[in-house]
């Protein structure tokens, strides 16, 4: 990796509490102030442009991954550091992936939780050992949280599940932490 890395999952759209957005933004000028670098989804809206756009404004480095059929939709955020069109979703999750030392969650939906549950997934098989930051803002994840507590509690996954991800109350406290396990550029 060229560079510490934090990818980021999160909607491609702004969602229903000016929180969302204003957290975005504070995790890509975040992100730019500690030389992290973005990886992400490549999208130009919602939550994803923000925390993209942010990024960019405080001279951050960006690194986009967007299968094809989404350039489109999503309206791929072409202006970026590097910018990687994939053929598949599965394909984009994995670039995305094996491009950072950590995973940062904001609230998003069907597409982050996707992205989400993979990397949780993985980490329960052993199969990485990445940092998983689920930032609740505003409770957002209060939901996810619950469910997957009952989970462990019928027993379909055990009590390490819940220790795979980390749950944060804000892009700061998530920094707090970040700052103790990712590297610190050059």
């Amino acid at each position: 990796m060229p560079k510490p890395s934090i990818c980021v999952y999160c909607g491609s759209r702004r969602g229903r509490h000016p929180a969302y957005m204003t957290e975005a933004a504070a995790l890509g000028t975040g992100l730019a102030q500690r030389r992290w670098r973005l990886v992400y989804g490549a999208g130009d809206v919602g939550l994803m442009g923000a925390v993209a756009r942010a990024a960019q404004d405080a001279g951050g480095e960006t690194f986009g991954v967007i299968p094809q059929h989404l350039v489109d939709w999503e309206v791929g955020k072409t202006d970026l550091t590097r910018y990687v069109v994939t053929e598949t979703m599965h394909e984009r999750k994995k670039v995305m992936f094996m491009n950072c030392n950590a995973v940062v969650v904001l609230p998003g939906g069907a597409g982050s939780l996707d992205e989400l549950f993979e990397v949780l997934t993985w980490r329960q098989l052993g199969l990485h050992d990445k940092p998983i930051y689920l930032v609740n803002t505003k409770g957002y994840w209060d939901p996810l949280i619950a469910l997957l507590q009952h989970v462990v509690y019928c027993d379909f996954a055990d009590a390490s599940l819940l220790d795979f991800i980390t749950v944060t109350r804000t892009v700061d406290d998530t920094f707090d932490l970040l700052t103790k396990v990712v590297p610190q550029p050059d």
